[in-house]
């Protein structure tokens, strides 16, 4: 399954699937992490934990958790703002990790804390196919006028 085939809210339908053509290429593509729900509300997207994302000691990674945590974040800020004039960065990101896993899938859901015209702060809980709280993080994003992006 592709990870943009998420349960999309049809208001924001378009503006997602122009995220398709990017996805061979990011991050979330090598993590394997899928979309399972986008909204302007809440962005919700989970991957298989297994030894690709472990750390030396056999249990998930905590980078794996904050760019997982992230990845939803920036998603759910991305669709606040008119991505004609405008993209979205992460400026901070904490992360509580409360449970080991070994396997299994963990799902991360973001929601909002403040949705501001330029700074966004955004609350990421990361759970357990089997209910177990993984981590909790924070990820607080700033809105770019797409004119001040970085040269390429």
């Amino acid at each position: 399954m592709s990870s943009f085939n998420p349960d999309i809210d049809e208001e924001i339908a378009q503006k997602v699937k122009a995220l398709a053509p990017f996805e061979e290429k990011l991050l979330g593509k090598t993590l394997g992490i899928r979309f399972d729900k986008i909204s302007k509300e809440t962005v919700a997207a989970s991957l298989e934990v297994n030894p690709t994302v472990h750390q030396p000691f056999g249990i998930l990674h905590g980078g794996v958790s904050v760019a997982l945590a992230e990845t939803v974040a920036s998603v759910a800020a991305w669709l606040q703002v008119d991505e004609t004039t405008h993209y979205v960065v992460g400026m901070e990101i904490n992360a509580n990790h409360l449970t080991a896993v070994r396997s299994g899938r963990i799902v991360a859901t973001a929601t909002p804390i403040k949705i501001g015209r330029t700074i966004q702060v955004w609350n990421v809980s990361i759970d357990h196919e089997d209910g177990r709280k993984v981590c909790h993080s924070r990820c607080t994003l700033m809105s770019v006028p797409l004119d001040q992006a970085p040269s390429q």
